[in-house]
């Protein structure tokens, strides 16, 4: 047996249905992927539904199956998850939101993404530090993502997860006001807490000198703070405990290198301007300090909800391209496969089941040739959960233990 490391390459929404601009073919079967037509071929195949059949997975539950990690067990939102990609550290009992920067105009969001500002490290601290809920007995987080995106979190006595969001989730209305879904003394608190959070830090960007400069740019003001997704922070068993495998997270998305954060993988810092040949070599760096490398690719699965079937494809290619260096490692226990299927044709995560290889030593090869949803599909893997997918790789390196005498 040579393989010992394992590499878990998700391509982020690569599942697909057939697309008219693509001659009725999904954009894998639209492709050029020579390498990963080799790992099909000399490889197992089948189709996997990342949670559970006729589930639409989210990234985040289905990336907590594919670790092993059951969501219905561990997930309480992808809130707490977001803020740790961003770089809060999450403990149990926290409250954690997805953020993102907002111009509100004469009472109105006119704009959800702040005309997509790019740089948001100054105003972000000019929140963390000049929000106080003290009177509250509340402490905050808040730090940026990428673009305009950003994660709060809330620490303290009497919190809940149980508020609803301020962001009316389209232009023209004004940003709602949060409150409590449970009749709980927790839930009203949380939901006080976070209207005077949205309020004071408001205030605070309103006349902050990088919007003045942005609206003397001609550019819209991120004047505002939409914060939704709430959830407590949960318990994960360590990574390495649970899989007696050390790991690392490679993922230009907060909410991957979250995920990988929470349940103990070393997070390789990479931004979404991380040209992919980067990203696989730091994926190869990894590989050779430790036994585990989640490698999250988020683009494709941007171009299914925009619908942009030719771009999916040419992005696919892209992919193909770049992890030929995988191929050379003897070492390596490599499964492909994707989180979810996000089909251009509804610009939304499905429930079908996405296209899964694995490669390495071992494995029994099948019949498959080709990297794409029906190929796969008669596969020797057959069709699995995603939450085996964890025991499978570790039963090919040697690391499980026998279930019974």
């Amino acid at each position: 047996m040579t393989a010992s490391k394992i590499l878990l390459l998700i391509i982020d929404g690569v599942g697909d249905r057939p697309c008219e601009a693509l001659g009725n073919k999904t954009p894998l079967q639209a492709a050029s992927l020579p390498n990963l037509d080799t790992l099909a071929k000399t490889g197992i195949c089948g189709i996997m539904d990342p949670v559970a059949a006729g589930i639409r997975a989210g990234s985040d539950t289905s990336h907590l199956s594919l670790l092993g990690y059951p969501p219905q067990q561990y997930y309480t939102g992808r809130g707490p998850l977001e803020a740790a990609g961003c770089g809060i550290s999450m403990e149990p009992g926290m409250i954690g939101f997805r953020a993102n920067y907002a111009t509100v105009t004469e009472g109105l969001v006119s704009d959800r993404r702040a005309g997509r500002i790019e740089d948001t490290k100054e105003i972000s601290r000019a929140v963390k530090e000049g929000v106080d809920l003290s009177k509250y007995g509340v402490t905050i987080e808040f730090e940026p993502g990428t673009g305009h995106r950003a994660a709060l979190a809330l620490k303290g006595k009497g919190l809940s997860a149980d508020v609803t969001t301020n962001d009316p989730k389209k232009t023209g209305a004004a940003p709602l006001t949060i409150v409590p879904t449970k009749d709980t003394a927790e839930a009203k608190h949380t939901a006080e807490v976070c209207n005077e959070f949205a309020r004071q830090a408001a205030g605070i960007l309103e006349n902050h000198p990088v919007n003045l400069d942005r609206i003397k740019a001609g550019k819209n003001p991120a004047n505002a703070v939409l914060i939704r997704g709430a959830g407590e922070m949960g318990v994960y068993e360590p990574f390495e405990k649970k899989h007696e495998l050390t790991g690392s997270v490679v993922a230009a998305a907060a909410l991957i290198a979250g995920i990988g954060v929470s349940v103990g993988l070393e997070r390789i810092p990479v931004l979404p301007t991380t040209p992919l040949s980067e990203q696989v070599n730091l994926v190869m760096s990894e590989l050779d300090k430790k036994d585990f490398v989640l490698f999250n690719i988020k683009n494709a699965d941007e171009y299914g909800h925009d619908g942009k079937a030719q771009e999916k494809k040419d992005f696919l290619e892209k992919i193909d391209e770049a992890i030929k260096p995988f191929l050379a490692r003897e070492d390596l226990l490599i499964a492909v496969c994707g989180d979810h299927s996000t089909p251009c044709t509804i610009k939304e995560h499905s429930a079908d089941p996405v296209p899964l290889i694995i490669h390495g030593d071992g494995v029994r090869v099948d019949t498959v040739e080709k990297y794409d949803e029906i190929s796969c599909a008669a596969g020797g893997m057959c069709r699995i959960c995603g939450g085996s997918l964890m025991a499978i790789l570790l039963d090919l390196v040697d690391k499980t233990h026998k279930y019974g005498a």
